[in-house]
């Protein structure tokens, strides 16, 4: 069984996805700590005529100290909610699939969501039920694991019954190889694919967020991530 990892990110980049459909399962790593700097848990890229916007979920850090990304909760400032939203529907006003999703937006942007973390869950959630992706989804959270490191991640194969390892090429350098031989377990390497595809407002920008594409290409959306997916494949060890 194949598993992989990795940090909830905000509207992820749809190399992320790739990733989960390769896995049997995929783990969210929701109660890690929380980056003290920027970070793709708060934030991805859009497209509109101007090129590229960021749209973000702030959150509160001040005097909070250390916190795991499942403890941090969104700043819902006053009509800025609103103004994420309407960035969205401006930018992405001719693109037919923008309407399947917006629900998912007003609600991640609304009193309704209070952590990042869910907010980053609920909408790859939402990706991997739209896209009919079978990869069973466990969160760190639910699992009584305490590890760090690649000592986490081989924890996870021994709880989870996974034999091997999957991870993208620029994780390499974090993980100890020679721990996974120790365990028996498999570490494979991919490279994380950047599937190009019809895009608005003039030329083709890679790694947005999955949505860029979703809003353009809706269900069409797996067979490109896919075929690119496997233009990545063939770095194991």
């Amino acid at each position: 069984m194949i598993l992989s990892s990795h940090q909830p990110y905000f509207c992820p980049y749809p190399g992320y996805f790739a990733k989960i459909m390769d896995s049997d399962v995929f783990v969210i790593l929701d109660s890690v700590q929380f980056p003290r700097g920027g970070t793709w848990i708060t934030r991805n890229r859009f497209k509109n005529d101007q090129g590229v916007f960021w749209v973000g979920m702030p959150v509160w850090r001040k005097g909070r100290g250390l916190q795991r990304i499942n403890e941090v909760r969104i700043c819902h400032e006053a009509g800025s909610d609103r103004k994420r939203i309407e960035s969205i529907k401006s930018a992405y006003a001719h693109a037919p699939y923008l309407e399947e999703h917006l629900p998912l937006f007003e609600r991640l942007f609304s009193h309704e969501c209070d952590r990042i973390g869910d907010a980053d869950i609920e909408a790859i959630e939402h990706v991997v039920r739209y896209l009919g992706i079978s990869t069973r989804i466990v969160l760190l959270s639910d699992l009584d694991i305490q590890e760090k490191g690649s000592s986490l991640i081989t924890a996870l194969c021994r709880s989870l019954g996974a034999s091997e390892y999957l991870a993208y090429r620029s994780a390499r350098k974090y993980l100890d190889e020679g721990l996974f031989c120790r365990e028996g377990i498999t570490l494979s390497f991919i490279k994380a694919p950047a599937p190009v595809y019809p895009q608005l407002w003039g030329d083709f920008i890679p790694n947005l967020s999955v949505f860029d594409l979703i809003f353009t290409c809706g269900p069409k959306a797996r067979d490109i991530i896919g075929k690119s997916a496997a233009k990545g494949i063939g770095a194991t060890s």
